[in-house]
């Protein structure tokens, strides 16, 4: 059994499923989604900031004495069809899902007994939009579900009460936040408990270590959730499950603990803005590069998508996700279940990213541009004559290669037109009996 310290929950073992996962996709979705103006950060960039083009915005579009808790009832979702979500999330080959289940702003996507009059049961959809999505993915897809949930919120008077008082009070956590946590696990049973959001309070404060080791010892998930490393100010990057170290963390080396890189297809925001161009969504040649990139160096990479208001997943979006879909069925074996090889990327030739496939002892050599010369060289393999054999992902044939001397390899890529070339976006050179 797990002790309430850091030093007992730290030493707890990964469950093998999250490893072997490598991508999944994270959904922003809440009231913030009804104004869907520059940021997810909406509440706090509008009333405690006071940014100018916030400030702005709201005196355009709406009435004098308009507050944010009247965009609850607008948040309405009448297009939410979880079984078409949980289809686009089958169809990106991503392994799991994470989906705030509360962000800072408060509200539960779930009819919460701790956040009344401030959940989608009560308002808005007057649905369960976190039973709905995860049936769905249950019934549709082999996907983990998991629930992203924020540990503070913004303008909770308890919550501010708490900070006044230097968090020596725990008000805000005993009656709201804990509360809220044991309810999502007990009802939902989600595989991923996604912390964030501290308040720059300790973890003391939030009592985390309790929760967590009632998380491993008797959840109805504790041998298979996996949990976040932001669990109070100072745990990042340091306590928990696997680390996230920061939003859009790609070291681009090998890191010794397990690492998830949690980014955004919209640049610029997590949750879904109307005002976003289309430059401001990164190109499919960017999210492979982000995927061989992170998963090369041992993490996981978390693709975030934001739904609109009336719960429809953006055309932009599903078009991503079933791209990334597509690049994956192809060479998907150079991803999931792979283990970082001792080389991550290469020395001679720039956008060449390894993976290791312990099982068939296959080394992939997965690469973002396709050489003019028709011609590859490769700095790292260890070539062996007569035993090494190399294939390219989703094309028949073997291909011819030759030794440079101790360590590298030129190979022969076969000469084909674009459309008989097996996918887009990058390839993958699998190498067979490499020393």
């Amino acid at each position: 059994r797990y002790e309430p310290t850091w030093a007992s929950l730290d030493a707890r073992p990964l469950p093998a499923w999250f490893d072997e996962a490598k991508f999944g996709v994270f959904i922003h979705w809440g009231v913030f989604s009804v104004p869907s103006f520059g940021s997810e950060w909406f509440w706090w960039y509008w009333q405690k900031e006071k940014r100018e083009p916030y400030v702005k915005f709201m005196e355009a579009h709406y009435p004098p004495g308009f507050s944010y808790e009247d965009f609850g009832p607008l948040f309405t979702a009448e297009f939410f069809d979880p079984n078409q979500w949980a289809d686009i999330l089958k169809a990106s080959g991503a392994k799991y899902v994470v989906l705030t289940s509360k962000h800072h702003e408060g509200f539960t996507l779930w009819g919460s007994k701790y956040s009344w009059n401030w959940n989608a049961v009560d308002v808005g959809p007057k649905r369960d939009l976190v039973a709905e999505l995860a049936t769905s993915v249950r019934n549709r897809t082999d996907l983990h579900f998991g629930l992203y949930h924020s540990l503070f919120e913004w303008f909770n008077r308890l919550f501010l009460e708490d900070a006044t008082n230097a968090f020596k009070t725990r008000k805000f956590p005993t009656s709201k936040s804990l509360p809220e946590l044991y309810e999502i696990v007990t009802k939902y049973q989600p595989e991923i408990i996604w912390s964030d959001g501290d308040g720059n309070a300790p973890d003391t404060y939030w009592n985390s270590t309790d929760f967590l080791a009632w998380l491993y010892n008797d959840s109805p998930v504790r041998d298979t959730v996996v949990t976040n490393d932001r669990w109070g100010a100072g745990s990042i990057c340091t306590h928990g499950g696997f680390y996230t170290c920061s939003d859009r963390y790609n070291p681009g080396h090998l890191l010794p603990h397990k690492w998830e890189n949690c980014m955004t297809i919209d640049r610029s925001s997590w949750g879904y803005r109307r005002d976003a161009r289309l430059g401001d969504y990164l190109a499919i040649e960017d999210l492979v590069k982000q995927l061989a990139e992170t998963v090369s160096c041992g993490g996981n990479l978390l693709m975030n998508i934001g739904p609109t208001h009336d719960g429809r997943i953006a055309v932009v979006f599903e078009e991503r996700l079933r791209q990334v879909g597509a690049w994956l069925k192809v060479n998907g074996e150079a991803i999931y279940g792979t283990k970082p090889w001792r080389a991550q990327n290469d020395t001679v030739t720039p956008g060449v990213w390894y993976t290791f496939s312990p099982k068939e002892g296959k080394v992939s050599a997965i690469f973002l541009n396709w050489p003019v010369s028709g011609t590859l060289e490769l700095g790292e393999p260890r070539a062996k004559l007569g035993e090494t054999q190399v294939k390219l992902a989703g094309y028949k044939e073997q291909l011819k290669w030759v030794a440079l001397g101790e360590k590298g390899m030129v190979i022969a890529l076969p000469q084909l037109t674009p459309q008989q070339l097996p996918c887009q976006w990058g390839w993958t050179l699998q190498l067979t009996d490499i020393n």
